[in-house]
């Protein structure tokens, strides 16, 4: 029979195939061999919410460039400046400040280089090195009489010189009023401790010592408390390591006691 006539014949033993390459393609259904995807088909992996049927892509050409215009640039987002810290709104016109404010700054002029309002509490900014004498007079003071400490905290700014904000939380039992202190502090400046004044401010300054590494001066027992003590770095800093010092990655942490208490035992021996 002929060629096309019968298709036993193709297949017949010791007979070619007299089929072209591109009929031999054609007959084939698509997909079954694992080649790349045919002219005009999307490759079901590659593309985009594979799984779903896809239309064949059609590709748009190019509009023709200007005569002598150059290449456009690719658009690069631009880089945002890392933040300097926080800003302190200053009082809404016609907010009044306590009066303990205001006798704070008639008593210690320049006590208080400025003032903030916010949702309801009021902060005063202190130079560092008028912290004692501030925090002193606002626990003294009768119309003040703040004689508890609450909270002591700390923010990290690295791109500003005075990277760390260091942050007062302080209560009157008596007047039943609040304010914030808040200090600015560099990288190893001396912060003085208000553990004297408060002694609830102890292990709140070593907390902040132990996340942030403000340099706490005059305090009673300034170590970590809450990290080994031999751990390195301070982990509330914003450009410290995601996943610790490089000589403690382990997966495990049984093998850093390990290597502690071996550490430990050459030291004994």
């Amino acid at each position: 029979m002929g060629l096309n006539g019968d298709s036993g014949d193709s297949d017949a033993p010791g007979k070619q195939s007299q089929q072209t390459p591109p009929d031999a393609a054609a007959d084939k259904p698509a997909g079954s061999t694992p080649a790349e995807p045919l002219k005009g088909e999307v490759s079901r992996t590659d593309a985009p919410g594979a799984g779903v049927s896809a239309a064949p892509a059609t590709a748009r050409p190019a509009a023709p460039a200007a005569a002598g215009a150059k290449p456009a640039a690719p658009a690069h987002p631009a880089a945002a400046a890392p933040p300097s810290g926080p800003p302190d709104p200053p009082p809404p016109a016609g907010t009044t400040p306590p009066a303990f404010i205001t006798s704070l700054q008639a008593a210690i002029p320049g006590g208080v280089s400025a003032l903030s309002y916010w949702l309801g509490d009021w902060t005063i900014i202190v130079p560092v090195a008028r912290l004692i004498e501030v925090a002193s007079h606002l626990r003294d003071a009768p119309d003040a009489a703040f004689d508890f400490c609450s909270d002591v905290t700390a923010t990290d700014w690295p791109p500003r010189a005075e990277r760390f904000d260091v942050i007062y939380c302080l209560y009157s039992t008596r007047h039943r009023h609040r304010i914030r202190v808040k200090v600015k502090a560099a990288e190893n400046q001396p912060v003085a401790s208000v553990t004297p004044l408060w002694p609830a401010a102890n292990w709140l300054e070593r907390e902040v010592f132990d996340m942030f590494g403000v340099n706490f001066t005059g305090h009673p027992d300034r170590r970590r408390i809450l990290m080994p003590e031999d751990w390195q770095g301070y982990p509330q800093r914003k450009d410290y390591p995601l996943e610790g010092p490089g000589e403690l990655l382990m997966e495990n942490p049984l093998d850093w006691l390990k290597l502690r208490q071996a550490r430990d035992e050459a030291d004994i021996e």
